[in-house]
């Protein structure tokens, strides 16, 4: 029998119950949707953050604390103390690494900024004017502070937009003061909308000079990061090496495996989040196919049930001339024709959910979420829901095929 007739045969079938055959492929449906809204809503962010560590540049060097991390264990060596004072003094001696433009050491905390009865938690850097410079932000309103500020442990403070919105609202910010930690500190200049840059939200911090943060806020003599500016991209792994071996004689290593310390560039980073992302995009996907088996295995008993239900079918069939064969390749079309048309709707499900999010991401996080269509996504979706219909089909096909026609004709 004509593959053509076969198909006219199982479509007649399945149609003959239209609300059970939707039903029984739901389960394809929702496995095929969450895999391809899991993996383009992924990629998209996976493209976000790769997009924002583009506006921290290309000619930046960012020194940590602790050995570079090979694992989770090593999350906690961020929050050693290796990186000092000494360290800043020694790559700051003209010279002593051919290359380097500025370098910022920064302090990180996370404070309540409150001016009367207004308080809002934000995150806080101690760094130099340099900072704002590898952030590539300027002030909107009023000064960055000075290195002179710096030398002085100056009290004074730079809002994001937002932090400054949320505080101040509508009144102006500059000169005003406002208490961290109990301390008064002036407000010398304001921020525009800026936005992410990496994984910081430039609009929510509160920048100061890092002496000032360390005296009166953290009381630590030690810091976060230091970064580095380099003159160009050119000379970044000459001058990686270079530091790396200054920050060794300066930490009286010998041996690099015991370094505790880390240089990356942006490229590393984003590399690293990168990887990251792929690896939870891949794990939520995994998680997902499950639903596919699910959706597998009720198409197999709904087709066991069909097989009882067309038993007097099957005899009629095979009484005029249709083979075991014919049977068996009807039933599996069926089973077929199911998964991939569930595969076919999840893929549009998918779609549509992917878009949707994609724009409330972008509204309600104020970011640039893009939609991904992700091609290979949806050709693994309909592939994988095509191999379900025969893997979970060919056992009711086979049972339908394997029927005496004398006793099917008999059943009732």
């Amino acid at each position: 029998m004509l593959i053509r007739d076969l198909a006219r045969i199982a479509m007649g079938g399945l149609t003959v119950n239209i609300g059970r055959s939707m039903l029984t492929i739901l389960g394809i449906v929702i496995g095929v949707a969450s895999i391809i809204l899991i993996v383009s809503v992924g990629n998209g962010a996976q493209r976000l953050i790769l997009s924002q560590f583009e506006g921290i540049g290309s000619r930046v060097l960012v020194i940590q604390p602790g050995r570079q991390p090979q694992g989770p264990s090593d999350f906690f060596e961020f929050f050693t103390d290796s990186l000092k004072e000494r360290d800043v003094k020694a790559l700051t001696v003209r010279g002593s690494v051919p290359g380097i433009v500025d370098v910022a050491p920064v302090v990180a905390g996370n404070f309540s900024v409150v001016w009367r009865d207004e308080s809002k938690r934000a995150t806080t850097f101690g760094a130099t004017d340099i900072f704002a410079d590898i952030l590539d932000v300027s002030t909107a309103s009023g000064e960055f502070f000075t290195n002179e500020d710096v030398r002085q442990r100056t009290s004074v403070v730079v809002l994001g937009y937002k932090l400054n919105q949320d505080i101040f609202g509508d009144s102006d910010a500059i000169g005003q003061v406002v208490k961290i930690k109990n301390v008064n500190f002036r407000v010398g200049g304001v921020l525009p909308k800026k936005g992410n840059v990496g994984l910081l939200n430039v609009d929510d911090v509160a920048i100061l000079p890092y002496t000032a943060a360390q005296e009166y806020l953290t009381g630590t003599d030690y810091f976060q990061e230091i970064l580095i500016r380099v003159e160009n991209e050119d000379v970044m792994p000459r001058v990686e090496e270079d530091v790396k071996n200054l920050l060794r004689m300066n930490h009286n290593i010998t041996d690099p495996a015991k370094d505790d310390f880390h240089v990356m560039t942006p490229a590393d980073v984003a590399s690293r989040v990168s990887t990251v992302t792929g690896i939870l995009t891949a794990f939520l996907t995994a998680v997902a196919a499950i639903s596919l088996i699910v959706g597998g295995i009720g198409i197999m008993n709904i087709m066991l049930v069909s097989v009882s239900e067309r038993t007097g079918e099957i005899g009629l069939r095979k009484a005029i001339g249709a083979t075991n064969n014919d049977i068996l390749k009807q039933f599996l079309l069926e089973a077929v024709i199911l998964t991939a048309s569930g595969g076919v709707i999840g893929m549009i499900l998918g779609n549509t959910f992917s878009y949707v999010l994609s724009l409330a991401l972008s509204y309600f996080l104020d970011v640039s979420w893009k939609f991904v269509l992700p091609l290979q996504a949806m050709a693994v979706g309909i592939f994988v829901s095509t191999i379900v219909g025969v893997v979970f089909g060919i056992y009711p096909a086979r049972r339908a095929s394997r029927l005496d026609p004398v006793e099917a004709l008999r059943y009732e």
